[in-house]
C-alpha cells in the first residue's frame, strides 16, 4: 500500500546535521551511540526500505496558538458563546453519526443488490451446464463480472483518488497521531473509496466494506465540523467556523473514525476502544462521551434503516455492516481454554507469515509496479485468478450436501445428485460476510475436512495478494474468513478425534475464535477487538476466550514482525511517533538531535525579508527573537540567535502577507478588520509564498510580527534528554520545539522527524533503537 505524497512550498525539511556513528549495547537491549556529521538527506535510499523516513510529510498544528488576537476573542465572546459551541460539538457528533450510517447503508444495499444480480445470472450459467465441456460459458460470465467491477474500482483508485487505497485505516491513523496526510478527508475521497468498496467487493476480490467505513467515517467528520469543502471550493455555508483549526478537526475525526467501526460492526463501544486503542493520540473524558455518542446513534440509524430494508421495520436485530448472527450457544468448558489459546498461537503465526509475504509483495510493487496502467492491470489479474480458482475448486471437489440445510442464497448443484448442492459453490458463492456468517451458523456436516482445508489455504493466499492493491477494499473481512475456515477446521477435527468426551465442542465457536485468532494476529489489536466481537456476536460470556485468544495471538506475532498497519506506514516513510520513547537512550541530548541554527525573526521585520526567507526556505515554524538580539556563541559554545520573544508559522506568515496587514495603525485595529475569521477563512488550504503577488512599495513596508505570535511556545534547553523531549512533545501534540540556553536564546529546533528517526525494532525476543535515513525520493 503506498501512501500518495505531494511535494509543495511547505514541506516540513528541517533536517538535523547529525547520523549514528557505532553501535552499542546496554544489557540486552541493542542501541546507538551518536556524533554529528554532514551527510544531510539520503536521496539513495531504495523503495520499500522500513529504515527511512521521507521528508516530504507535514505535520498538523495540535498546538493552540495564544496570540493577541485569540485572546481577544475569547474574553470578548463570553459564557453565552461557550454555551453553544458546547451545543454545536455535540450536534456535530450527531450528524456525524448520521451520516456515517448512511454511507454504510449505501454500500451495504448496493453491494446486495448487484451481488445478488452477479451471483444469479453465474448460477443461472451453471445450472444450464450439464456435461464439462460447457463450463467455459458461466466461466467467462464470472469473469466478465469480475473484471468490470474491478476496473472501475481500480480506474477511480488509480487514476482519480490514489488516497482512497486500501482500507484507509493506516492514513487514518497517522493523521491522528499528528500527520497531514494529502487530501485523506476530502469529499472526492469519501466519493471514490465508495464506489471502490463496492467494486471491489462485488467483483469478487478478498476485501471488505468494513475497513472502509472507519476511512469513510473520517471523512464525514472532517466535512460536516468545518462547514464547507475544500474540493468543491463554493461550497462554504459559513458555519461552524470557530471549529476550523488542526485540533478541534482531530477531534472530529476520531469521532467519525469511532462512528464507522460501529456502523461496520453494530459495536459502538468497540468503535470507541477502536478510536483509542489505533487512533488517538490525545484524549479526555468529554472527548470519550462525545464519540460514544455518535457511535450509538451511528450504530442506531443503521439498524433502524437497514432492517426496514429487510423487510422487518423496527426490528434493531440487523447490527452492522457485519451481522455474525445470533449464537444459539457460546458456553464454554475450562479445558476448552488450551485449545483456544493454541489457536491463538496458530493465529499469531499465521498473522506474522501473512505481514511478511504483504511486506514482500508490496516492496515488488513500490519498485516495479510504478506506472498507473501497470497498477490496473495487475487488479483485474487479481480478480481473474479470484474467479478461476474458485471455479476450479468447485469444479474438482466433490462435496454435496442435501438442500434444505443450504446457507446461500444461489445453493448450486453443479454435478451433485438431484436433491444436494455443491457446498464449496456455497462459499464462493456469495459475498464474503455471508460466508463467514455461514461458518458461524451451518449444521456439524455441512463441511468436509477437505474442503475447508483447500478454502482456508487459498482464500488466505488470496487476501494476501490482494490487500495493497489500487483498489478500496479492507482487511477484516478477509482475515475474519479465513480464520473462521480454519476456526471451524479445528472444531471439527476435535469433534472427530474425541467425539464421546468433547460432547461441548460447536464447531462454530471454533470459527469465531478462529476468526478473531487470525484478525488479531495480522492487525495486533486486542482490547477493541474482543469488544467489537463480543458485540457483534451478542454474548458477553464469550470475552474471557476471546481475550485470551487475542493476546496470544498478539504476543505471538510481535514475536516475529510488526502489525499490517505498522508496516504500511513504515514502508511509506511516514514519521509516525510511537506511544512511548524509544528507551535506554538518556545519554542522546536535545543538542544531538535539534536543528540548528534556526531559522528566526525579528519582533518587528520587512516585508521583503520574510518574503526572501519563505521563498528561500521550508520550515513551517520560525522563532520571534528580540529586534536588538545579535547571533553569539554562548557559554556551551552552541551559536544562539538571540532571545526567545515567541514562535509564528509559516501558514500565519502567509495569511498576514496576503492581507497585507503592513504599518498597521490603531485604527485599523478598531476597525475590528484584523481578526482571527482571516486565518480561519484560509484554512486548511493555505496559499504558497508564491501565490502572493506584492508590490515593490509593499516591499519596502514593515510587519510587527507580535500581536500575530504565540508569546509563549514550549522549550526545552538544550541538555535536555531525548526521551523527555519525546514525551513533550507526544503528549502536548507539537509539531515544533524549541531549544534554548540557560539564557533563554534560541539555538536550535526539535520537529517531528528529528524524534521520528529513532524507532524501536524488535525482532525474535530481540529489542532494539535504529536511526532512520530522510529521503526526498519516497
Amino acid at each position: 500500500m503506498n501512501f500518495e505524497t505531494e511535494t509543495n512550498d511547505d514541506t516540513e525539511a528541517l533536517l538535523p546535521n547529525r547520523r549514528r556513528n557505532h553501535s552499542t549495547t546496554i544489557g540486552n537491549v541493542d542501541t546507538v551511540s551518536y556524533v554529528k556529521q554532514n551527510d544531510g538527506v539520503d536521496g539513495a535510499v531504495p523503495l520499500g526500505s522500513l529504515n527511512t523516513l521521507s521528508s516530504h510529510f507535514e505535520s498538523l498544528d495540535y498546538d493552540i496558538c495564544e496570540n493577541t488576537l485569540l485572546l481577544k476573542e475569547a474574553m470578548g465572546r463570553g459564557y453565552p458563546f461557550i454555551t453553544r459551541k458546547s451545543i454545536a460539538r455535540w450536534f456535530i457528533f450527531l450528524a456525524i453519526g448520521v451520516c456515517t450510517a448512511f454511507v454504510g447503508i449505501f454500500i451495504d444495499i448496493s453491494i446486495e443488490e448487484l451481488s445478488d444480480i452477479k451471483y444469479a445470472t453465474i448460477k443461472k450459467f451453471l445450472d444450464a451446464c450439464s456435461t464439462k465441456e460447457c463450463m467455459y460459458k458461466p466461466y467467462y460470465v464470472w469473469l466478465g463480472f469480475n473484471v468490470f467491477s474491478v476496473l472501475v474500482g481500480s480506474l477511480l483508485v488509480t487514476y482519480v483518488e490514489p488516497i482512497a487505497l486500501g482500507s484507509g485505516i493506516p492514513q487514518v491513523k497517522c493523521y491522528l497521531n499528528g500527520i497531514k496526510m494529502p487530501r485523506i478527508v476530502r469529499i472526492k475521497t469519501l466519493a471514490v473509496k465508495t464506489i471502490g468498496v463496492i467494486s471491489t467487493v462485488v467483483g469478487g476480490l478478498c476485501g471488505g466494506k468494513e475497513g472502509p467505513m472507519i476511512h469513510s467515517g473520517a471523512v464525514v467528520a472532517a466535512g460536516i465540523s468545518q462547514g464547507k469543502s475544500t474540493t468543491f471550493s463554493f461550497l462554504d455555508l459559513s458555519i461552524f467556523t470557530y471549529f476550523r483549526e488542526d485540533h478541534e478537526k482531530r477531534d472530529f475525526v476520531s469521532g467519525g473514525a469511532a462512528a464507522g467501526v460501529a456502523a461496520a460492526f453494530g459495536a459502538p463501544v468497540g468503535g470507541v476502544l477502536f478510536s483509542l486503542e489505533e487512533g488517538a493520540s490525545f484524549w479526555n473524558q468529554s472527548l470519550t462521551w462525545r464519540i460514544f455518542f455518535a457511535s450509538i446513534v451511528s450504530t442506531f440509524t443503521l439498524n433502524i434503516v437497514l432492517s426496514a430494508y429487510h423487510g422487518h421495520p423496527g426490528d434493531l436485530a440487523y447490527a452492522g455492516l457485519l451481522n455474525f448472527g445470533e449464537f444459539a450457544k457460546l458456553s464454554y468448558e475450562i479445558f476448552e481454554l488450551p485449545f483456544f489459546v493454541l489457536m491463538g498461537a496458530f493465529g499469531g503465526l499465521t498473522g506474522a507469515l501473512f505481514n511478511h509475504i504483504n511486506y514482500k509483495i508490496t516492496v515488488f510493487r513500490m519498485r516495479y509496479i510504478r506506472l498507473r496502467w501497470m497498477k490496473v492491470v495487475e487488479a483485474l489479474t487479481v480478480a481473474a485468478v479470484s474467479c478461476t480458482i474458485g471455479l476450479l475448486l468447485m469444479f474438482n471437489i466433490n462435496d454435496c450436501k442435501p438442500l434444505g440445510t443450504d446457507p446461500t442464497k444461489v445453493p448450486v448443484q453443479l454435478y451433485c445428485p438431484d436433491g444436494e448442492y455443491n457446498t464449496i459453490a456455497s462459499l464462493w458463492l456469495q459475498v464474503p460476510e455471508a460466508t463467514v456468517r455461514s461458518l458461524f451458523h451451518d449444521p456439524i456436516g455441512a463441511h468436509e475436512l477437505g474442503s475447508l482445508v483447500y478454502f482456508a489455504t487459498i482464500y488466505y493466499l488470496l487476501s494476501i495478494w490482494t490487500y495493497g492493491l489500487s483498489v478500496s477494499a479492507g482487511l477484516f473481512i478477509p482475515c475474519l474468513l479465513t480464520g473462521a475456515a480454519w476456526g471451524r477446521l479445528v472444531g471439527l477435527s476435535i469433534k472427530t478425534f474425541f467425539p464421546d468426551a468433547l460432547w461441548c465442542v460447536d464447531p462454530g465457536k471454533y470459527a469465531l475464535v478462529g476468526a478473531a485468532a487470525q484478525l488479531g494476529g495480522v492487525v495486533r489489536m486486542t482490547i477493541s477487538l474482543t469488544v467489537i466481537m463480543i458485540e457483534a456476536t451478542g454474548n458477553i460470556s464469550f470475552g474471557l476466550p476471546l481475550m485470551a485468544t487475542l493476546i496470544t495471538a498478539k504476543w505471538v506475532g510481535d514475536f516475529f514482525n510488526e502489525g499490517i498497519y505498522d508496516i504500511h506506514i513504515h514502508l511509506s516513510g511516514v514519521p509516525l511517533l510511537a506511544w512511548e520513547p524509544p528507551p535506554l537512550i538518556y545519554q542522546v541530548q536535545a543538542c544531538a538531535i535539534m536543528s540548528h541554527p534556526a531559522v528566526v525573526f525579528r519582533t518587528v521585520e520587512s516585508v521583503r525579508h520574510i518574503v526572501n526567507v519563505l521563498n528561500r526556505e521550508t520550515y513551517n515554524g520560525f522563532p520571534i527573537v528580540d529586534s536588538q538580539s545579535k547571533a553569539n556563541p554562548s557559554a556551551d559554545g552552541v551559536k544562539s540567535s538571540g532571545r526567545l520573544r515567541g514562535m509564528i508559522l509559516r501558514s500565519q506568515l502567509i495569511v498576514l502577507l496576503q492581507n497585507k496587514l503592513f504599518n498597521v495603525t490603531m485604527e485599523d485595529w478598531e476597525s475590528g478588520k484584523i481578526d482571527m475569521k482571516m486565518f480561519r477563512k484560509a484554512y486548511p488550504r493555505y496559499p504558497t509564498i508564491g501565490e502572493i503577488n506584492l508590490t515593490e512599495e509593499e516591499l519596502r513596508c514593515v510587519l510587527d510580527l507580535r500581536p500575530f505570535m504565540n508569546p509563549s511556545p514550549y522549550t526545552v534547553q538544550l541538555t535536555s534528554s531525548l526521551p523527555r523531549v519525546f514525551r513533550l512533545f507526544r503528549a502536548l501534540g507539537l509539531r515544533h520545539l524549541v531549544v534554548v540556553n540557560n539564557f533563554n536564546e534560541v539555538v536550535g529546533m526539535v520537529t517531528r522527524k528529528d524524534l521520528a528517526r529513532y524507532r524501536v525494532w524488535k525482532h525474535f525476543g530481540r529489542t532494539g533503537v535504529e536511526e532512520l535515513k530522510i529521503s526526498e525520493k519516497m
